[in-house]
């Protein structure tokens, strides 16, 4: 309560100390033109800045045509295979594929039987906490974010590692394992604990099995019965490959090549990361597009009717509906512009999920709002390069389909992308290139110092 009144108290002066902040921090957005910084280190067409080299992915999105670069259907390559294939062959093979794709995004190449089964053991050996981590950590002050709770528990494994500071090559292989087999506990367990303490329900902690996938576990631990179809489990393994990594230029994997730069540790670096992939421009992007589908259903009385779910987008992109951002969240990307490959892959077996679960009715609306989507933004704003569906348009979708608890969606993503930021830890370290440190341009007059006594 004494903190309640301090805070009401300061409130007035905080409100006017930002307007203040504010004033003096905005800048003229024409001097971007006028200088050629390229904002968001991209131009307007979407295309980054070059930054850096990598061999750990790749990200196509336009092609050329009598030497002109125009848009064309998304692609991606892990280490040069192309993510539709991969996905093809491990389905095709009834396998699950997170492990053989983060053997292959870590190691270069993709794995013999024998490769796979003795790097599965490896994950397996470190799927294991410290003695009372679950106890004296996670159960203690739980968060209601989930990936707050998840960069405090990955800060905190610094503690119990006597070689947390070593960044050598096999020592940083190390960590970097030990936290992708530990990603789906800590948040998992971090969940539980704030259902519990926050929401009063009854508290379930399981142990992962060794025989079980990346995907199996995650279900296995979240569910009180730990139980789940080989359709679900077969889908959330798609998920999390799909979003293992994207790109050098992603923000949290930059976040990861930056960050790593300064030669700092490993558990630093994936804290660092996490708070990039929590934001909602990144990873929380998917929360978005559930919660606007939700608001959807509300306002649309019929889910059919073109021109009912027509207006309602109309009335997000002109800021008069759900959060008044004039977006529609999950249409629409950095780079993609016909189309985003994750999209594509997913949306087959998203049809699948919603035949077996019976969300067949909220299929049709998705569908229909992938349709009308793109061709309201084309007609209402002036467009640099094509709009199309992203994968956050479906990912949310399956894991409300799964059952799986919102707070848990962006974790999950990060439970996928940790594979990504390991295989850029390990890259810019065996590079030792030079400390990461772009320009910024200063436009601010200079002025000559004036006391106190004379300032007005």
């Amino acid at each position: 309560m004494a903190n309640d009144n301090i805070y009401s108290e300061l409130t007035p002066q905080i409100l006017h100390l930002s307007d203040v902040s504010r004033e003096a921090d905005i800048i003229d957005a024409g001097l971007y033109t006028r200088f050629n910084v390229k904002r968001g280190l991209r131009d307007l067409n979407g295309k980054g800045v070059l930054t850096g080299l990598t061999h750990i992915s790749e990200i196509h999105a336009k092609k050329d045509v009598d030497g002109e670069s125009v848009p064309a259907d998304g692609e991606l390559y892990y280490r040069g295979y192309n993510i539709e294939d991969l996905i093809r062959g491990f389905t095709e093979e009834n396998r699950f594929g997170f492990e053989e794709c983060a053997y292959l995004l870590l190691f270069g190449h993709l794995p013999k039987k024998g490769e796979l089964a003795d790097f599965e053991k490896l994950l397996y050996f470190y799927r294991s906490l410290p003695t009372s981590f679950v106890r004296d950590i996670i159960m203690k002050a739980p968060s209601r974010d989930m990936m707050n709770t998840l960069a405090r528990s990955v800060l905190t494994l610094y503690s119990y590692d006597d070689l947390a500071e070593d960044v050598s090559l096999p020592n940083v292989l190390r960590q970097c394992l030990q936290l992708i087999s530990l990603f789906p506990m800590l948040s998992i367990y971090g969940y539980q604990a704030y259902n519990h303490y926050h929401e009063g329900n009854s508290l379930f902690i399981h142990q992962p099995q060794d025989n079980l996938s990346t995907a199996e576990n995650i279900l296995y631990l979240l569910r009180p019965a730990s139980s789940y179809t080989e359709l679900e489990a077969r889908l959330l393994d798609i998920c999390l490959v799909l979003h293992m990594e994207h790109g050098g230029g992603n923000n949290s994997s930059f976040t990861t090549h930056v960050v790593t730069s300064s030669m700092t540790d490993t558990y630093s670096v994936m804290a660092a990361a996490i708070g990039s992939l929590k934001g909602p421009r990144h990873g929380g992007a998917n929360i978005k597009v559930v919660r606007m589908f939700e608001d959807m259903k509300e306002q649309v009385h019929d889910w059919e009717d073109d021109e009912a779910v027509a207006d309602y987008l109309k009335k997000l992109l002109h800021k008069e509906a759900f959060d008044h951002a004039g977006l529609i969240y999950g249409v629409g990307h950095a780079i993609y512009s016909k189309s985003d490959p994750r999209a594509r892959v997913l949306k087959h077996f998203v049809s699948l999920l919603a035949d077996e679960k019976g969300f067949g009715r909220e299929w049709g609306l998705y569908q229909k709002v992938e349709e009308l989507a793109p061709k309201l933004i084309a007609g209402e704003r002036k467009m640099y390069k094509g709009v199309s569906i992203n994968v956050d348009f479906y990912s949310g979708f399956v894991y409300q389909m799964l059952g799986l608890p919102i707070e848990l969606y962006t974790p999950i993503f990060a439970m996928a992308r940790i594979v990504g930021w390991s295989a850029h830890r390990m890259e810019e370290l065996a590079n030792e290139g030079k400390i990461i440190r772009p320009a910024y341009m200063a436009i601010g007059p200079r002025k000559p110092y004036t006391a106190m006594k004379k300032r007005k």
